[in-house]
């Protein structure tokens, strides 16, 4: 699982930075600035979760377990359904498609407590 979450971390911070760049170059001029701003929010959560998965990485080098993995997996979920509806969102203009942004939240509030539970678990 060190292997994946490291791959995941790697590919989601390799784009969340690529689709911030597009949104201040590309959509500047072609979104509303709220949308701007809702496609951005899906960037910084899609950054910081990347983030969190490399910790989780790391982390289960030295504490492996379900708990870490439960935290990995929900993460990388949360990051495809919440900032990805957001993208689908502000570039199709499909405004249904934020039915499925509260589940990546969901995913990523999930992903901390199990990060919580895994810490609370630790000896010493």
């Amino acid at each position: 699982m060190i292997r994946l979450f490291l791959l995941l971390a790697g590919v989601f911070g390799l784009t969340g930075v690529a689709l911030g760049a597009f949104a201040a170059h590309g959509l500047k001029n072609r979104l509303a600035p709220e949308m701007l701003a809702v496609f951005q929010t899906g960037v910084q959560y899609q950054v910081y979760h990347a983030l969190a998965l490399l910790a989780v990485a790391l982390l289960s080098l030295h504490m492996p377990g379900r708990l870490l993995s439960a935290a990995g997996g929900l993460f990388a979920v949360g990051i495809l359904l919440f900032s990805g509806s957001l993208y689908l969102l502000t570039l199709t203009g499909v405004g249904k498609l934020g039915i499925i942004t509260p589940f990546g939240g969901v995913a990523f509030l999930a992903g901390w407590l199990c990060l919580v539970f895994a810490a609370w678990n630790l000896r010493g």
